[in-house]
């Protein structure tokens, strides 16, 4: 599995032979400026809630690459009005896709979509096949739910857990997330963008340290083989 970050939650990762991307949020990110949102690549795009950090550039990358977007209902059924491709998932489903099995799982947040409209319950995905298993938790508070991952999907190579604090959880706890997932090689992620989620990296690394867990924290554009 290769994984690249594009900033914010925003990941492609190439699973399958298939091309994966998440939550695109790269025009307004400041801090993303070096990417090329041109030259992404998309079979698949998946949305963990609608809010504006996850979701800006998802209509325009589905559109030049043909990318199908996956997401809940509400989410869903807002892009397939606008003409898109979709697949539906709800809380506890899964799908099994040409890349492998996606399965929808909980997360505590909110979601409204960029024009007000109701974006159904927050997610986070566990997508696992051939070349292994991970988990992408979307923007969510620390949860006892997390500790269903390990009962229901094959054991995690990695994990995407947002690390900023404010919105959502702080690294303390994100430490305690993989714990309670089983993993212990995470990627950190909705951490740096704006003041209100910056973050300490040496604090952060040093709070999965003490739990003999490795935090990974990629730069934007960069990519990691897992």
């Amino acid at each position: 599995m290769k994984i690249t970050y594009y900033g914010q939650s925003c990941f492609g990762v190439e699973f399958n032979g298939k091309h994966l991307l998440f939550d695109p949020f790269i025009r307004a990110n400041s801090l993303a400026k070096q990417v090329d949102i041109e030259k992404i690549p998309a079979d698949y795009i998946l949305l963990t809630h609608g809010h504006g950090d996850h979701v800006a550039d998802a209509e325009e990358i589905a559109k030049r690459t043909g990318a199908r977007i996956v997401a809940n209902y509400e989410i869903a059924s807002w892009y397939a009005e606008k003409g898109l491709e979709v697949h539906y998932l709800n809380h506890g489903g899964k799908w099994s896709f040409d890349f492998g099995m996606v399965k929808y799982v909980n997360a505590v947040h909110s979601s409204v979509l960029p024009d007000g409209t109701y974006g159904g319950n927050p997610g986070g995905f566990v997508i696992w096949g051939k070349e292994g298993c991970f988990y992408h938790a979307g923007d969510t508070a620390l949860t006892m739910d997390m500790k269903l991952i390990p009962m229901i999907c094959p054991p995690l190579n990695f994990a995407i857990l947002p690390i900023g604090d404010n919105f959502t959880m702080d690294a303390a706890d994100a430490a305690i997330a993989s714990e309670f997932i089983q993993c212990d090689k995470i990627i950190g992620c909705h951490y740096d963008t704006f003041g209100f989620i910056k973050i300490d990296h040496q604090a952060a690394k040093k709070a999965f340290e003490d739990k003999g867990k490795e935090l990974i924290l990629l730069p934007i554009g960069e990519s990691l083989t897992i």
